[in-house]
């Protein structure tokens, strides 16, 4: 039995848009909220969307074999969509390397508020990068196809409309 889905990209950049995004969102809060753990946890999740965001890179990377059977005007699209993946994670790394700094500057009130002003618009920029990437990536699905296998819809290859049973989902899912 295999847990792993496949393709596996799909399924791991979901985890980096969430952290990049709710990093950012917190780094706002951090500016202004310096008492408890809202620093760390704010660099924290920035510290593993940036992990996030290289995982995804890199399984998008092994997955983009199957993307060869897009529409050639999707080629320009694929391309654009890995320049923002690593400008996503080039930007995540940068505002969790920040964020970190603003952590540990507790014991410095106004230099860790100045640092954590830097991480938050450092964050916000990540932020705009996973939006960017993930645009396009969903153009490459949604409008080209790219990755998408025809045969195992739900409606199976022949098109008719009637539903699959559990049992033949589980098959499938064997295979």
């Amino acid at each position: 039995m295999n847990f792993l889905p496949n393709p596996l990209h799909p399924a791991v950049v979901h985890f980096p848009i969430v952290l990049i995004v709710l990093g950012a969102l917190l780094s706002i809060v951090a500016v202004f909220w310096r008492k408890g753990y809202v620093p760390a946890f704010t660099a924290g999740l920035l510290a593993l969307g940036a992990v996030g965001a290289w995982a995804a890179m890199e399984t998008g990377e092994s997955d983009g074999g199957l993307v060869e059977q897009a529409a050639a005007p999707a080629e320009a699209l694929l391309d654009a969509h890995e320049d923002w993946a690593k400008r996503t994670l080039t930007a995540a790394a940068i505002a969790a390397v920040i964020a970190v700094a603003a952590a540990a500057l507790f014991r410095f009130p106004r230099a860790a508020r100045g640092v954590a002003v830097a991480a938050a618009l450092s964050a916000g920029v990540a932020a705009w990068t996973v939006y960017e990437t993930g645009h396009r990536g969903g153009q490459l699905v949604y409008q080209h196809g790219a990755g998408v296998d025809p045969t195992r819809g739900v409606a199976g290859a022949a098109g008719s409309a009637a539903p699959q049973s559990r049992e033949s989902h589980r098959e499938q899912d064997r295979d």
